[in-house]
């Protein structure tokens, strides 16, 4: 019977993945987060007093999340009770809130419940588990993708540590290959086939942190060769095909992608920049959206400095359109390229912040009657436009000493222009035409005949 059984276990372990088989069953064995398990550190610690408490998982996929609370649990010999967030309701995690209740109750038992995806549970069903964590009914530990500070209620973050684990490194990835390759009863072992150094390292550095990946190209390659064969570059080429980097379009990982160029562009690294934008679009992301941002950093770090910087993001963005993938993303680097190296300003973003903050704390100021077009006799008769004053009459085309903003207001500037590229010469021409209004009349006057030209906009 017991033959039976153990036949029946092997079959079962045979016809799961390579990555499930794989899984680590002791802490021992578990690869990574060094920085939390390793010796002397916080949760290694905590495991070592049998001091358990609720947790938040947080890091890329691949990284070990199930696992590692899997073996907390079996460290602290407790019940396993696992839920996903994407596959549950408030009835699952009742049932499972319940058997704890149970276990504890009856036998003395902690129960771990592990909730998988935990942020795309919705405020009431994250709020569900807060009353059984506070009296110790389960020990709650969420993984998520996410940011939890976005993602998750304050509550729950309050009453649970959060720890980051972090995408598994080249030569942590190594060992899980080399650990599956050698295992002979839930890896690879039985089969001798061979990988050398340069391949290893490939199906690592494709793996991108990811020991899960990592373990699923190392199988795929695996069927494609006999017992005692060689996974050699042929066979690496067909499994790696069409496989991209971690590129989590609408998660932390996308949008630290999209920081880290934008900062680039800023910081006038065109190197940087053209490696983060190439990093993105080697992840999936799209082209288009790539050159958006770029018109956005155009107008944003650049403005004036450059204004050509704005028609040549323009311009990408419409070559990409129109070319399409992947003639168009060389127009993307060009324009990258170029924001990068450009004169950088931020004196039209700044100017535009400050109007909008005094549109939103002030009154809303009636337009000057002077500025005021006057189509009808009845808006004449009101002296709308009367003492306007027509630019191209005055010397230079300038009204010296004019105001344009609500009396209030007459006094503001909002634009800054910087000290590179074009605002140089954008900041001379204000500083002069400054000099002409300090030394124009501080009222506003009406010359002889003046009233003629007061239908003029």
């Amino acid at each position: 019977m017991q033959a039976d059984l153990d036949e029946l276990e092997d079959t079962s372990l045979a016809s799961q993945p390579l990555a499930a088989r794989m899984r680590p069953r002791t802490l021992e064995e578990y690869i990574g987060q060094s920085h939390i398990m390793g010796a002397g550190k916080p949760l290694r610690q905590a495991l070592e007093r049998g001091a358990l408490h609720s947790m938040i998982f947080w890091g890329p996929p691949g990284t070990g999340k199930t696992t590692l609370a899997r073996l907390i649990a079996q460290r602290a010999d407790a019940a396993f009770e696992s839920l996903s967030a994407v596959l549950s309701g408030v009835k699952d995690i009742r049932a499972a809130v319940d058997r704890a209740r149970v276990r504890r109750q009856q036998h003395g038992r902690a129960t771990l419940l592990f909730v998988d995806e935990v942020h795309r549970f919705n405020k009431s069903q994250q709020d569900a588990f807060l009353p059984h964590i506070e009296d110790g009914t389960l020990i709650f530990v969420g993984a998520t993708t996410e940011n939890p500070s976005f993602e998750l209620n304050n509550a729950l973050l309050s009453r649970a540590r959060t720890y980051v684990l972090k995408s598994l490194s080249d030569e942590e990835l190594l060992q899980v290959l080399a650990a599956a390759l050698a295992d002979a009863d839930r890896g690879l072992g039985r089969r001798a086939l061979q990988l050398d150094e340069a391949a290893m390292s490939r199906l690592a550095a494709t793996a991108d942190g990811d020991a899960r990946r990592a373990l699923n190209l190392l199988e795929i390659a695996s069927d494609l060769v006999e017992d005692g064969g060689t996974v050699d570059d042929s066979i690496l080429d067909q499994v790696l095909q069409g496989f991209s980097r971690r590129f989590d379009k609408g998660g932390d990982v996308f949008y630290e992608q999209i920081s880290a160029l934008h900062k680039a562009v800023r910081g006038s690294s065109p190197d940087a920049a053209l490696y983060w934008m190439v990093r993105m679009l080697d992840g999936g992301c799209d082209p288009v959206y790539v050159a958006r941002r770029l018109v956005r950093m155009a107008s944003e770090d650049i403005g004036n400095a450059d204004p050509r910087a704005l028609q040549l993001a323009m311009n990408a963005w419409d070559a990409q359109t129109r070319l399409g993938s992947p003639e168009g993303e060389l127009v993307l680097a060009q324009a990258v390229i170029y924001l990068a190296a450009a004169p950088k300003s931020n004196a039209v973003y700044m100017a535009f912040n400050d109007v909008q903050a005094d549109i939103a704390a002030q009154p809303s100021y009636e337009v000057p009657e002077h500025l005021r077009n006057a189509p009808t006799r009845l808006m004449k008769d009101m002296q709308y436009g009367a003492e306007y004053r027509y630019a191209h009459d005055e010397p230079g085309s300038y009204a010296a000493g004019e105001n344009y903003f609500p009396e209030p207001l007459k006094d503001r500037q909002y634009y800054q222009p910087g000290s590179n590229g074009l605002e140089l010469k954008i900041a001379e021409k204000l500083a002069h035409l400054r000099t002409l209004d300090a030394a124009s009349p501080t009222q506003r006057y009406a010359k002889q005949g003046r009233a003629s030209s007061g239908g003029r906009k």
